[in-house]
């Protein structure tokens, strides 16, 4: 561009006759115009280039320091969170450090069954915050839980459909669980036998009957039959009340199969089993 000028400026000044002075002077003052020109022109293009680099860059920052310090606040608030739990503040670090190992390098059925269990144990507690946990099928692990974590009462109802239950590993491992409750905790732990008809204590519902008491449980065996009509009235299932505290439930269908365990920690509802054991307590036997 330069040498154009130059030259287009040398050619002009040739054609008017100009000195060859003033011929090379006109051509270099020109030239060099026209070199400062574009410089110039060069420059601010590339200032511009870098300005809106600067922008952009100073945008991306912006965001990052904004998203640094939203992650900064969510840990704090999360870390304050877990100090004022009511669950020790040790294990729950422990779990979300043990859940963080499960590496990408793991096969794919272990991250998945870990996310499984992650995302059960989270709909666990939430639950749990909502006082009401339900859970479809049979609970194996709640009930022997449960009964390690009593203090002072565990109050349960049995009916026929217990029957098969208590020979089952399950209710093997809550009958060693209630035992220790009552050995090492001192915990009080009575069980109602819920029977239609006088006739139905059979030789076998006492049999069962003796080895629990000699467990140190208390037992007592109720005909439902001998109930007045108004005690009929209000529902009689399956239930225990840990601790006046926690009402678990085990729902069954019209074929006897045990199809749903609840957990329900409302007040009122706890008040209201609270209330039908006792009123079934004092009318056994």
């Amino acid at each position: 561009m330069t040498a154009l000028v130059g030259g287009v400026s040398y050619v002009l000044t040739d054609v008017t006759d100009q000195p060859e002075v003033w011929k090379l002077t006109s051509s270099i003052f020109l030239g060099g115009a026209a070199l400062i020109i574009q410089y110039m022109t060069d420059f601010e293009r590339r200032l511009t280039s870098v300005e809106d680099t600067l922008a952009t860059h100073n945008t991306e920052m912006k965001e990052l320091v904004a998203n640094g310090f939203a992650r900064i606040n969510e840990v704090t608030e999360l870390f304050v969170m877990v100090d004022r739990s009511a669950l020790p503040p040790e294990r729950v670090t422990r779990l979300i450090r043990s859940a963080t190992k499960v590496g990408s390098g793991a096969p794919v059925i272990m991250q998945a069954f870990a996310r499984q269990e992650v995302d059960r144990l989270t709909n666990l507690m939430e639950n749990l915050n909502q006082k009401l946990v339900d859970y479809e099928g049979e609970d194996h692990d709640w009930i022997v839980s449960l009964t390690g974590c009593a203090s002072r009462t565990i109050d349960a109802t049995s009916t026929a459909v217990d029957r098969n239950f208590w020979p089952s590993e399950l209710g093997q491992r809550y009958l060693r669980a209630q035992r220790d409750a009552i050995e090492q905790h001192g915990v009080q732990i009575r069980r109602l036998f819920i029977v239609e008809k006088p006739e139905d204590n059979t030789i076998e519902l006492g049999q069962l009957c003796d080895d629990q008491q000699s467990l140190g449980i208390e037992v007592r065996v109720l005909a439902l039959s001998d109930l007045s009509p108004i005690a009929r009235m209000d529902e009689t299932n399956d239930f225990i009340v840990f601790d006046e505290a926690l009402s678990y439930e085990i729902g069954s269908d019209l074929r006897g199969v045990n199809t749903k365990t609840l957990m329900d920690l409302r007040a009122d509802r706890v008040a209201k089993r609270v209330q039908r054991f006792r009123t079934l307590w004092e009318a056994g036997q």
